[in-house]
């Protein structure tokens, strides 16, 4: 799954937006370009996506390999670790909410 897929599915599926093909759609006649919104590239939209989630709890880290994420969403339990500390936020939360990243993070 490319960064602009899983960005897609992570508006649709957290974030609550519905997706266009140049813009995510927030409601109320409101849109945000896709390029403002990039979770797994920027920090600051990474934690946004972290607040949405409302994990029960979360942990994160790094260490010699990188940044390592860990999240609880419900009963299910979402890890990652990237070079990247966006990417493993992001691939955090979308195991937690069952979303198949593959081997990426």
């Amino acid at each position: 799954m490319t960064s602009d897929q899983l960005t897609a599915v992570l508006a649709e599926r957290i974030m609550g937006w519905r997706v266009g093909p140049d813009r995510f759609l927030l409601g109320g006649r409101r849109w945000l370009p896709r390029w403002r919104f990039q979770p797994t590239e920027n920090l600051g939209d990474a934690f946004k996506l972290l607040e949405k989630a409302k994990p029960s709890d979360y942990a994160m880290g790094n260490d010699s390999k990188g940044f390592w994420v860990r999240v609880r969403i419900g009963t299910t339990i979402g890890e990652a670790r990237d070079a990247s500390k966006p990417r493993a936020i992001a691939f955090a939360i979308a195991r937690g909410f069952g979303i198949d990243v593959g081997a990426n993070g």
